[in-house]
This record gives structure tokens, C-alpha cells and sequence, in this order.
């Protein structure tokens, strides 16, 4: 499977039309075709479902188009990270989880646009369990997450400052004038939950027996989505604390009793070998922390 052919690929999957695609590519429609059969012919497989008016992808194709695109990022990560220039350049990858504490992120991006201004810092926002796959995969450098986590296959920079969970409520609900939440508080209310499967084990452990007595009405990866719920009136959010601002909303935010704090950390493969700009960013990192 040759790179260009993958992109003449995509291109047809996201175009819908293999004119367009072709347009969009500056090649004619025959050679298009073409290439898209003869990678059919290597794989075995049919990519697109014939004698349909649209554009319409097999089983296979849906796999193929999925794993393309990893496999471009990559190419395109890896060729804009190898130079022979003097400067630093490319591009660093980050998977982030939410919370306040990547602050120290931020401060380390202004350091490295003093010493490498070519380099361009990607956030991408996902769970723990993303953040491992893609860097597994070579997709990310870095990952910014949470704890617990378990990083016994990683090297990583446990970050300043910790946040703490709490309860994200309507300040006209029965709680908002409460200074902290406690279990009793939850029972009998519906809850909207965080998807992450190690905070659903932390936030089961101070439940308790409590947990089975109200009611999960939603799940979130991203919590302005669930902020959005919440305004809404269709439950509460276990959530941790300073990553979306309440000024301008009907929310209020209540910590949790007993306290629930957590640390957050940036890790990297023991294995892999960092890119010079990625390196670059970790020890603007490391002066940072210092």
C-alpha cells in the first residue's frame, strides 16, 4: 500500500465522488479509478459498495479509511520531524485530558516558542485509554493525564498544582446552597457521570453502597458537554473543578466531602525515540518545572 494511493483513497471517502476527488487531487478520473482497483486487487477486498448512486463504503473500506488516516498522521508527523536544517522544527503531539493543571503545559509552549518558534504543539483532547492507544501508535509524544494511571511503561513528569472533584448543580437546584457535597447529598438525584473508566472506579470508591442508590442519567468525555446537561436541567455532574468557566452560566460548582483531590502527569514512551522537536519541548518542560 503505496502512501500516494491511501491519499487518493481518502480523498474519494471524504470527496464522496471520485470527480471531485479527482479535481481536488489534479489527476484525471481514469487514473483515480484505477489505482483504487488495483489496491482492491492487492488487498483482496472490495473498499466500496458497487451500483449505488453515492458513494458508499464496505466493512473493509470503513477499516481501510480508519486505519489510512492513522497511517498518513504518522507519515506526515515523521516527514515534518525529520530535516536536515539547522533550526528545530515540526510538530509535537499531545493527548490531554481535562484539567487545570495544564497550565504548566501552557507555560512550557511560551518557552519553546522563544527557542524553537517553527515548532507547532498540537493538543488533541481524549481519555487516558485514547491517549494510550495513540501512543502506542505513534500518533502521540506525549500524554497529559490523570491519576490513578498506571504508568509502569512510562517515563513522566508528575506536574504542580492538583484539582478536586465536586458536584456541578443549577444554582436554583435543592444543593446550591450547600458549601460541600456530601454522599447522602447524591441519593435519589440523577447524576451525569464521566466516561473514564479509572474515574468511575475513583468516584465509586467514596460513593460506596451510595452508588446504587441514585441514578446515571448521562456519561461525558468532555465536560462543556455535560455543562451543557446540566443547564438543562437533565442531572448533576461529578466533575473536577476549574476547567470550565461558570461566570456566564446557570452553574455553580461544589467540592466534594470528604475531599477527593487528584495530580495530573506528562508522560512518554520508555521505548520510543522523541523527535528534536519534541525533545525540545520537554526540556522547556523540564525548566519549567525547576
Amino acid at each position: 500500500m503505496e502512501l500516494r494511493v491511501l491519499r487518493y483513497f481518502l480523498a474519494v471517502v471524504n470527496e464522496q465522488n471520485i470527480s471531485r476527488a479527482a479535481t481536488k487531487l489534479h489527476i484525471s478520473q481514469p487514473t483515480i479509478s484505477r489505482q483504487i482497483h488495483e489496491l482492491e486487487q492487492e488487498l483482496g477486498v472490495s473498499l466500496f459498495e458497487r451500483g449505488t448512486r453515492t458513494i458508499k463504503l464496505t466493512t473493509d473500506g470503513e477499516y481501510l479509511a480508519n486505519q489510512a488516516r492513522q497511517i498518513l498522521t504518522l507519515a506526515n508527523k515523521t516527514s515534518a520531524n525529520i530535516g536536515k536544517k539547522s533550526e528545530i522544527s515540526g510538530s509535537v503531539f499531545i493527548g490531554c485530558s481535562e484539567a487545570p493543571m495544564l497550565s504548566t503545559i501552557a507555560d512550557a509552549i511560551n518557552q519553546l516558542k522563544q527557542v524553537a518558534p517553527n515548532v507547532i504543539v498540537n493538543l488533541h483532547s481524549c481519555d487516558a485509554s485514547e491517549v494510550q492507544r495513540k501512543m502506542q501508535n505513534g500518533l502521540f509524544d506525549f500524554g497529559f493525564v490523570l491519576d490513578p494511571f498506571n504508568k509502569t511503561n512510562y517515563n513522566f513528569l508528575t506536574l504542580p498544582g492538583t484539582t478536586r472533584w465536586g458536584l456541578l448543580t443549577r444554582k436554583d437546584s435543592s444543593l446550591a446552597n450547600k458549601s460541600k457535597i456530601k454522599v447522602a447529598d447524591l441519593i435519589g438525584k440523577p447524576v451525569i457521570l464521566p466516561q473514564r473508566h479509572n474515574s468511575q472506579t475513583l468516584l465509586t470508591n467514596w460513593l460506596g453502597q451510595s452508588s446504587l442508590k441514585f441514578q446515571t442519567v448521562a456519561s461525558y468525555n468532555l465536560l462543556n458537554n455535560a455543562a451543557i446537561l446540566a443547564q438543562h436541567n437533565v442531572g448533576d455532574v461529578l466533575c473536577l473543578d476549574g476547567i470550565i468557566n461558570l461566570a456566564q452560566t446557570s452553574l455553580t460548582f461544589i467540592p466534594l466531602e470528604p475531599e477527593l483531590t487528584i495530580h495530573a502527569s506528562l508522560i512518554w514512551s520508555k521505548t520510543a525515540v522523541l523527535s528534536r522537536a519534541a525533545q525540545t519541548f520537554l526540556d522547556q518542560l523540564k525548566k519549567v518545572l525547576n
